[in-house]
């Protein structure tokens, strides 16, 4: 009985670590939640609200036009940041009068507050290794008008799902 006890105690260990092994794995490398902090994407998001991140296409550099990713900021902020992508590599960005021009079509942003105005008037082509991002909350958002194209190696993930509040929750 004894050896029995001490065979099913090794089992259940060795089940413990390998689930655990699975689980960093998983939120390390393949998907993660995360708490939102600030109000630089509201209307879509806001503060505390947590969202599902998938890391894994990152890889296969299928960025898109108004997908929602985190990032770092490198040395240019603090933390981690959650931003709509709008300009991707080789796009060229205009903010003038208000609006946001990719490639000389004004873009059509119907997640925004209605009036929402853009300022920073300003016209770049984004790097090859970069994407250029900006807040749903224009007024308040830190974002690439201020801290400059975003290099491709410093996204994190996508926001696929906000997951909390539960009353609340959307696919992205």
């Amino acid at each position: 009985m004894n050896n029995q006890l001490a065979k099913e105690i090794k089992e259940w260990i060795i089940c413990i670590i390998v689930a655990g092994a699975i689980a960093f794995l998983i939120k390390g490398y393949v998907f993660d939640i995360i708490q939102v902090s600030g109000t630089s994407m509201v209307p879509t998001l806001h503060d505390s609200d947590r969202v599902a991140v998938e890391k894994i296409s990152l890889y296969n550099d299928n960025l898109k036009h108004g997908e929602i990713i985190i990032f770092d900021p490198g040395s240019k902020g603090r933390g981690i940041y959650i931003k709509r992508i709008i300009g991707l590599p080789g796009d060229e960005v205009e903010i003038s009068d208000g609006c946001v021009y990719v490639n000389g079509k004004k873009l059509v942003e119907d997640y925004l507050k209605p009036g929402t105005f853009t300022e920073g008037d300003q016209k770049l082509k984004v790097p090859n290794d970069s994407i250029f991002v900006l807040g749903d909350n224009r007024e308040v958002s830190e974002d690439s008008r201020y801290i400059g194209p975003i290099p491709i190696k410093n996204i994190k993930g996508h926001a696929i799902l906000r997951v909390f509040p539960f009353n609340q929750i959307r696919k992205f």
